[in-house]
């Protein structure tokens, strides 16, 4: 990404260095192909959408609703945070009822609240994560996701009204 941002003229590049959990799986090269989401795994009913160093929280996610619930749920990797691949999400419509956003962003403003409005003249409903608007100082990361429901237990429990 940062040979691209340098070799690159046409777009403004910002990027952010994960904080919680770098891993070790393939990335593309080419960034030029700019609001293209991947998605990593296709499946049925919900979609999940972690943006940045919460995919990793996504795709476990994803696992665990697998394990739990019996259906293999979508799994995408936005790789951009300032727009919206409108393939991919128009085509969750087809055999999707639910997405699910995860970002380690402000909930007000942020992605997840992009989604919710690409999707608010539709049957699919959005359910984000993400943080409230407040400053956090000198909190364990754990006690904040557990008081935002973003554990993969409580976001079971939540999304389980959702499922037909």
């Amino acid at each position: 990404m940062l040979d691209w941002s340098l070799e690159q003229n046409k777009n403004p590049v910002m990027i952010l260095m994960p904080g919680n959990e770098v891993s070790d799986r393939k990335t593309e090269t080419d960034f030029s192909n700019i609001n293209k989401f991947s998605l990593e795994k296709k499946g049925e009913k919900i979609a999940i959408i972690g943006l940045g160093d919460f995919f990793a929280k996504a795709r476990e996610l994803a696992y665990f609703i697998e394990e739990n619930l019996g259906f293999k749920p979508s799994l995408i990797n936005p790789r951009f945070a300032s727009g919206l691949d409108y393939k991919i999400l128009e085509d969750l419509k087809k055999d999707h009822n639910l997405i699910i956003t995860l970002e380690n962003g402000v909930l007000s403003g942020g992605f997840g609240q992009k989604i919710a409005s690409f999707y608010a003249n539709s049957n699919i409903k959005v359910k984000s994560y993400g943080l409230e608007k407040v400053f956090y100082d000198r909190v364990d990361p754990e006690a904040i996701l557990e008081s935002l429901r973003m554990k993969k237990e409580m976001i079971l429990e939540d999304i389980k009204d959702f499922i037909k």
